[in-house]
């Protein structure tokens, strides 16, 4: 065995890089790095009619998003490609002659109607419903009658009808499969097509793979798989196969549960770190409690004898939380500068303005950011610098502009910006703080209307942050434009 590790992350491209696939990518790539190893993707496209190329460019985009770089395959080459299996027919074509001229493969010509009906004779018997073998020994006279006839074929691998298929996993241990139960493998499809089981064994030995890490459904695949390493006379890579990923009601985890691909993700507002922490997590247990996790610490923590046997719960609400933290404390200009292209995209500032006003926007993230847990949320929240309110919270309405002393509480304190030379937070905090001692009232009374004059809404960052950062002329226009509507509601009365 090769002393270097080298793993593989080999999606099908029939649709987005799924969050359960993203795990498995990025535990094959703390793997390799912790080891010295070497990441291969490979993109196993041999489901023509359902592998796109957009597919193939949205698992890219994914991944490149995600931090999960990869050492060889697409846009990288490598010693050992081409590395999409569309590409690798010859190879595989080599290696299937090879088995039938040693008799270790074989033509089916049933069809699906025929193989149907048998696996329903047998379920009534009460046996296994496997294949019965019933082409293994067509006679050559035979095998032209069905040419003859038209007949496609599928060729089948010899699996041993006796015995036991050990598989050493790396997570879940000894796993014993019986011999008896298992079909004959069709490596070829009838359309001349390898199928995964097959295509994936050439390929995960042409590229020198030594361990396979993956997702725990395809444990039913690895007896099979091994049967195909031992009759094409290849060492067999070390298995190590990772927790099913399930919904929060234990069920599996499907689009009914809200998001589930890298890219709806990233569309909803969570950042690429946050969701490589979540997943460090989701299903792997660090030595200690910390749950903050980046990539360098998990590189150097990650060992496969962490990983858990159980499935893993998927859980949202982690991940947001998560995703908060980052929001919180990661660098500022960084934080600004994913959050600018939802605030494009809400259309609350122009592609340019993003340029000339950065610092500007950055001093509004500054004080916004704690209060939002993804960045779209984060684009709402700060929509009010760039945009007129138009409206209020109806809830802030029936609260603080229905009192007797609302409309003479915003005129004050717009009247007393209006006259102050220096506009900072210290020095306009001052002035609203005395206009409400002078008036025998808590600062509540007036903070709290001034707020939703400003902002429309009842919730957000220091008022007085907000006050400095909006400047005197928005500032005082709003709280006057919210006495016009207060008088203006009050008279429809």
């Amino acid at each position: 065995m090769p002393e270097k590790v080298r793993v593989r992350f080999a999606p099908s491209p029939t649709g987005s890089l799924h969050i359960g696939g993203a795990r498995t990518a990025l535990f094959n790539l703390l793997y390799a790095r912790h080891n010295n190893g070497k990441l291969i993707l490979r993109i196993e496209d041999t489901d023509t009619e359902r592998s796109t190329e957009e597919s193939t460019l949205q698992i890219l985009r994914s991944l490149k998003w995600l931090g999960l770089d990869w050492d060889e395959g697409p846009e990288k080459g490598g010693d050992f490609g081409p590395y999409f299996q569309s590409q690798r027919l010859d190879l595989y074509k080599k290696e299937v002659d090879g088995l039938l001229a040693e008799e270790k493969a074989y033509y089916c010509y049933c069809t699906p109607e025929e193989l149907s009906q048998r696996r329903e004779e047998a379920l009534k018997a009460g046996k296994p419903p496997k294949y019965d073998g019933c082409c293994r020994k067509l006679t050559p006279e035979q095998r032209k009658k069905f040419e003859a006839e038209g007949r496609k074929h599928t060729i089948r691998l010899k699996m041993p009808e006796e015995g036991q298929t050990v598989v050493d996993d790396l997570i879940r241990g000894r796993v014993v499969f019986d011999n008896s139960v298992l079909d004959d493998l069709i490596i070829v499809k009838s359309n001349g097509i390898p199928t995964y089981n097959f295509a994936c064994v050439i390929d995960d030995n042409a590229m020198k793979i030594t361990h396979i890490i993956r997702a725990e459904e395809h444990l039913s695949n690895t007896p099979k798989q091994v049967q195909a390493y031992l009759a094409l006379g290849y060492d067999i890579p070390q298995f190590a196969h990772v927790p099913m990923i399930l919904a929060p009601d234990r069920s599996k985890l499907s689009k009914r549960h809200g998001a589930t691909s890298v890219e709806e993700f990233r569309d909803q507002g969570y950042m690429a770190e946050s969701i490589i922490n979540y997943l460090t997590l989701l299903g792997w247990s660090p030595e200690g409690t910390e749950e903050i996790f980046d990539m360098e610490k998990a590189i150097k923590e990650f060992t496969l004898d962490r990983v858990n046997k159980t499935a893993a719960v998927y859980d949202v609400k982690k991940l947001t939380w998560i995703n908060g933290h980052y929001m919180r404390e990661m660098d500022l200009g960084y934080v600004t500068e994913q959050t600018i292209p939802f605030m494009i995209k809400k259309g609350i500032i122009t592609e340019q303005e993003s340029k000339d006003k950065f610092d500007y926007i950055k001093k509004i993230v500054e004080v916004s950011r704690d209060r939002a847990k993804t960045l779209d949320e984060l684009a709402h929240t700060v929509a009010f610098f760039f945009k007129d309110v138009t409206e209020y919270e109806e809830k802030g309405v029936r609260k603080h502009f229905s009192k007797e002393n609302a409309v003479k509480l915003l005129t004050l304190g717009a009247d007393a910006l209006e006259k102050l030379d220096h506009f900072t937070h210290d020095k306009t905090e001052e002035t609203f703080r005395n206009i409400t001692a002078d008036l025998g009232l808590k600062a509540a009374e007036i903070i709290h209307p001034t707020r939703l004059a400003i902002t429309g809404r009842t919730i957000g960052p220091g008022l007085f942050d907000i006050i400095v950062l909006l400047g005197k002329e928005k500032t005082v226009e709003r709280m006057r434009k919210a006495v016009k509507w207060i008088g203006a509601r009050h008279q429809s009365y």
